[in-house]
């Protein structure tokens, strides 16, 4: 066997595949460097032919055992390849469910959904065992209504005459009222992970510091526990009065001075916190630290290096004095009990206010690479590449998104702890999550740092799917999984066995001649809507406005961007035609309502008639990207007439709550 074949058979055992059709149907080989270099991020020597030899050769004599997937509450016997005694752990408590002794089979009583350990007492060695129920719930079973509507927004582009420049927790606290009191199911915002308190260059929402924490950005300052009453915190936040009142007149989010006021007005609120509040309100705090635990730990310890070494952790000195201050890492676990008690409040008066799930928290892909969960978890982050996406619909060049990926053997090693943290923050307030790019359960693109091209590596689809039910049952939150572009053949099909909602995007269903699906012919197990936050919103599809970008930034010729205008129109008539409403916007809610998708969802800025997308895929500061707040601000949306037509469309179609006779909406 040459070298190049060796390397080639130690990449295949490790998931890494040796060709992927792309877009245009083109074959794509992947090269001796992408393999090595795929290899090494997920933990195995190949610097060398001898050591990539060594490695095929253990890889070999001893392969990774094999997760042991059951179902919840159900006995089970399983083959075993060992005899003796055997004890099975729950890996969260770690105390002892079950024991016994294996003669080449394993007899398992009914336990919960839970991940566990199952240890061979002679031979030391260990198996992950994921019991997970076999599908979760559906939409009715969960809420009684099988079929909703929702809001979807940008929290950050809320105003309101309260807030210091930007939407925080308690613009979404009220929002949620409106929502429920409008009888919508679900209220969407964008991504709240942590974004890095000493980071001030960073603010796409899908480019977090760490999954697992807050985005204490989004704190609401004049509503902090134990602070409510305090004539202290009043003076301090008055001080700030001028700076926060020039942010909210300001066009756009403002994110860096937001920051540096918003920042200093929670240092010293913290002092206050710690002489002036109620003992019961501390204990709340030191409860949510305890609970937390060593995660919180490690989480709060980055923040407080960050201050002194900077936001990178790449480039902090190896001999650097990490930074052990116990008043500032109790800091950073103050500022995330205060973003998460804020939060919960928000999803507890959405479901006051009557909202079937309330609200709908999304899950990014992945941190930056050089943020808080990339150094908390180095033992599991890949090293040397980052995740992106091959050329598609939504990017013909391709993307290189610079975020860290887990690389599966070092996550399996570690019992999907990492990811089963970052599940339950998000899980934790939500009625139901959004993952993002969901394709990556099944295999993600990694783009190596070598200059090598990317190419695709094979997850534990079972394994990760298992993870995912058994914090959605605890949680009992809905899942969506964001399936656009390239798709395996299979896959969609596997996450609905699962229980797991698609997501269709009206604008891009389309068949191969190239004419639009009508809606009425969408699956129910998806949440359809028509635009997302990287697409132009109604208005702007209707106009054309992301040709005009695409003609600005000469990413096409003048005659081009004429054809492609004229195809607009074309496709503007063609997609009026599936509904008998008058405006563009309303025949475009109507096709969705009246179609058989568990959930539909239209954006706020599509209510709000906004051109302008929040994002375009490709751009940095060529496009304000994240950067738009709404023209209307909260005061006068409950009594906007276009949330009225909105909420009358679904009306109609039997998708508000409490829900109207669905067997005859289901006839439309």
């Amino acid at each position: 066997m040459t070298a190049d074949q060796t390397l080639a058979l130690l990449a295949e055992h490790a998931g890494i595949v040796p060709e992927f059709r792309d877009m245009q149907g083109e074959t794509r080989v992947t090269s001796p460097d992408t393999q090595r270099a795929l290899l090494t991020a997920n933990g195995i020597e190949c610097g060398s032919d001898a050591l990539t030899r060594q490695s095929l050769k253990a890889i070999g004599a001893a392969a990774d055992p094999q997760d042991i997937l059951l179902e919840s509450n159900c006995a089970a016997t399983i083959p075993t390849s060992f005899s003796g005694e055997w004890v099975l752990h729950d890996d969260e408590t770690g105390g002892a469910v079950a024991k016994g002794t294996s003669q080449k089979s394993i007899a398992f009583p009914p336990l919960q959904s839970g991940i566990y350990a199952l240890s061979h007492v002679e031979t030391g060695d260990q198996q992950t065992v994921l019991i997970a129920p076999k599908r979760l719930a559906k939409l009715r079973e969960m809420t009684g209504s099988a079929r909703l509507a929702g809001l979807t927004l940008a929290l950050y582009s809320v105003q309101s005459e309260r807030n210091t420049g930007r939407g925080d927790f308690h613009d979404l606290a009220q929002l949620a009222q409106i929502s429920g009191q409008a009888k919508l199911g679900f209220l969407g915002i964008n991504p709240v992970h942590n974004m890095g308190y000493a980071d001030t260059q960073s603010f796409s929402p899908y480019s977090p510091s760490h999954r697992g924490f807050l985005n204490t950005d989004y704190i609401a300052l004049d509503h902090i526990p134990g602070l409510k009453e305090s004539r202290k915190s009043d003076i301090i936040l008055a001080g700030y009065n001028g700076e926060f009142a020039r942010l909210r007149s300001a066009e756009s989010v403002l994110y860096h001075p937001h920051k540096t006021a918003h920042r200093a007005s929670l240092e010293q609120l913290f002092q206050v916190f710690v002489t002036d509040a109620p003992a019961s309100i501390k204990a709340q705090f030191e409860r949510f630290a305890t609970i937390n635990g060593d995660p919180l730990q490690v989480f709060a310890t980055y923040e407080a290096n960050s201050e002194t070494h900077g936001p990178d952790w790449r480039v902090w000195e190896a001999n650097a004095k990490m930074h052990l201050n116990a008043e500032r890492i109790a800091f950073h676990k103050w500022l995330q009990w205060v973003a998460d008690y804020q939060l919960g409040h928000a999803q507890t008066l959405a479901q006051t206010a009557g909202m079937a799930l309330g609200l709908y928290l999304d899950l990014a892909v992945g941190p930056r690479r050089d943020g808080a969960e990339s150094w908390c978890e180095q033992n599991t982050i890949a090293t040397g590449v980052s995740v992106g996406a091959p050329p598609d619909h939504l990017s013909p060049e391709g993307q290189n998104w610079n975020l860290a990926a887990f690389a599966p053997r070092k996550l399996k090693s570690a019992r999907y702890g990492p990811l089963r943290r970052i599940l339950a923050q998000t899980m934790r307030h939500a009625g139901v999550i959004r993952i993002d790019h969901v394709l990556g359960l099944a295999r993600s693109f990694w783009i190596p740092d070598n200059g090598a091209p990317g190419t695709y590596i094979k997850q534990p689809l079972e394994s990760l799917l298992a993870v995912i039910k058994i914090e959605a049952e605890r949680h009992k939150t809905v899942v969506i999984g964001e399936d656009l572009g390239l798709v395996p053949d299979g896959f969609r099909k596997a996450l609905r066995q699962h229980g797991i909602y698609g997501y269709s995007v009206l604008q891009y269903e389309k068949t191969k001649s190239g004419a639009f699906r009508n809606p009425k012919s969408a699956h129910e197990q998806v949440l359809s809507c028509f635009a997302t936050h990287d697409t132009p919103t109604v208005k702007g599809f209707e106009t054309g406005r992301d040709i005009d970008w695409w003609t600005k930034l000469e990413w096409v010729t003048e005659p081009a961007a004429r054809k492609a205008k004229t195809a607009r129109r074309k496709d503007v008539q063609a997609l009026g035609k599936f509904s008998k409403q008058q405006s563009f916007s309303a025949k475009i809610y109507d096709a969705l309502a009246h179609s058989p998708s568990a959930m539909v969802a239209t954006q706020l800025d599509d209510i709000l008639g906004q051109t302008e997308a929040q994002n375009l895929p490709g751009t940095i500061d060529q496009h304000p990207n994240w950067r738009r707040k709404y023209a209307t601000p909260i005061n006068a949306l409950a009594a906007h007439p276009a949330l009225t037509e909105f909420t009358d469309i679904m009306a109609t179609a039997g998708r508000l709550s409490p829900p109207q006779n669905e067997d005859s909406a289901h006839e439309d």
